[in-house]
């Protein structure tokens, strides 16, 4: 009790201290303008930020002018002893400020990183995907063809190919570096998700069910390669899979460990494991265990082991890739649209928000990208910023930054500083 009465003392007399005079102050003295701001007081009182700020570990808490930057849940450390031993550094907060890339006049739907990561791809529903410098930001490219919303990409691991799914009952090759369109895969129904194989020879395309056709799974031979002069691609299917889920659309389908399966998850909550060559269902995850509204996403690990799926039920889990084990769970307070998995730290990230028709009857639509420690299920922070529900988000293959697509029509692409990679809970 009398230690508590003391660091009482102590809280109380460093906030009676002018800011000029307090040793912690000084300390900090580098992010004292970003800090007063982000806490909304004037520098007469930012000792008083300073010192909170550290206690809860949240130097960038995200206040009003600053919306985007990170913001770290609050640590079980007690006040007094933050005071007696105050950290060497405070995070830098200017470093994750977040580039903000407007090249789409409606809501993002889906980004996809290459291979190296140093080109970013985003979908739409304004018809045209688009390419990215991943590092600065700067748009490369717009791929024009398509007449209707585009859901989601792929891109070849050589990165000379991508592949896209549109609501024109249309999936398109594109050639990267020149955004030539190089084939297209007629459907009789809108294109949801595509997703290459190992190798790149194959690709597994979903198709929404329309009026009396049934929701499908198509698998495609890839044969053409933008620096070949003869096109032998066709448009026939290796295999179809149909009536996977009857009345319920496949939100996403991906292929599993050595090209053998298709795993697949769509608005009936069920996951499910196909056989790539003969189309026979394997394996449905467990009701009792799975989620109970529509899955939304679905992404596989960097080394492809396990993978994550994100849901209306306001989850995300994850999975074991071979046998729909359930490894852990995200619980979160907001629909969950968009999940991607660090391929760097044991972090998971969540975004979404209300639906967006929603969004005018509420005052806040939580439209932040949540972060949670992979291995303990326990939220970390997130980064706010977008003016409308989360739908897209993406990790860079090196683990130093990610992008969010929003309902507002804006990618923003975010640099980790390097006080991330050392976050404890």
């Amino acid at each position: 009790m009398a230690f508590l009465a003391f660091a009482t003392m102590i809280v109380l007399a460093i906030l009676e201290i002018p800011a000029a005079a307090n040793p912690l102050f000084e300390r900090y003295s580098g992010c004292r303008e970003e800090l007063a701001a982000i806490g909304g007081y004037g520098e007469e009182k930012l000792s008083t930020v300073i010192i909170y700020g550290t206690v809860l570990c949240h130097p960038c808490g995200g206040g009003r002018r600053h919306p985007h930057m990170l913001r770290l849940k609050p640590h079980p450390i007690s006040a007094s002893h933050h005071l007696l031993n105050p950290p060497a550094s405070l995070p830098s907060c200017a470093q994750m400020r977040p580039i903000l890339m407007k090249g789409h006049e409606r809501p993002l739907t889906f980004l996809k990183y290459n291979r190296e990561g140093d080109l970013l791809f985003s979908c739409a529903k304004d018809h045209n995907p688009t390419v990215w410098f991943a590092d600065n930001g700067e748009r490369l490219g717009t791929y024009r063809g398509h007449n209707g919303a585009v859901w989601s990409c792929d891109v070849s691991r050589d990165s000379t190919t991508v592949i896209t799914a549109s609501a024109d009952q249309t999936s398109k090759l594109w050639d990267v570096k020149t955004g030539t369109p190089l084939f297209t895969f007629q459907f009789d129904s809108p294109c949801r998700s595509v997703d290459f194989s190992i190798g790149d020879k194959l690709a597994v395309i979903t198709t929404d069910q329309f009026l009396d056709i049934p929701s499908a799974i198509h698998v495609k031979r890839i044969s053409i390669d933008p620096e070949d002069d003869i096109d032998e691609q066709s448009d026939e299917s290796v295999v179809t899979i149909k009536g996977v889920s009857v009345g319920r659309r496949i939100n996403r389908a991906v292929w599993g460990p050595l090209n053998r399966t298709i795993i697949s998850g769509g608005d009936d909550a069920v996951l499910r494991i196909w056989d790539a060559e003969t189309g026979k269902l394997l394996k449905e995850s467990d009701k009792e265990s799975g989620h109970t509204k529509g899955i939304t996403s679905l992404v596989k690990s960097a080394d492809g082991s396990h993978f994550i799926t994100g849901s209306l039920d306001k989850s995300a889990k994850l999975w074991d890739i071979r046998n729909l084990t359930l490894l852990k769970t995200y619980a979160s307070n907001s629909l969950v649209n968009a999940v991607d998995m660090s391929p760097l730290v044991d972090h998971i990230v969540l975004g979404g928000g209300q639906e967006a028709r929603d969004v005018p009857k509420s005052d806040g639509g939580k439209f932040e990208a949540k972060f949670y420690d992979k291995i303990l299920e326990e939220e970390i922070g997130g980064v706010k910023g977008h003016f409308g529900p989360i739908n897209a988000l993406a990790f860079n293959p090196d683990g130093k930054s990610f992008a969010s697509g929003g309902e507002d029509g804006y990618v923003r692409l975010h640099h980790f500083d390097s006080d991330y990679f050392h976050i404890r809970i």
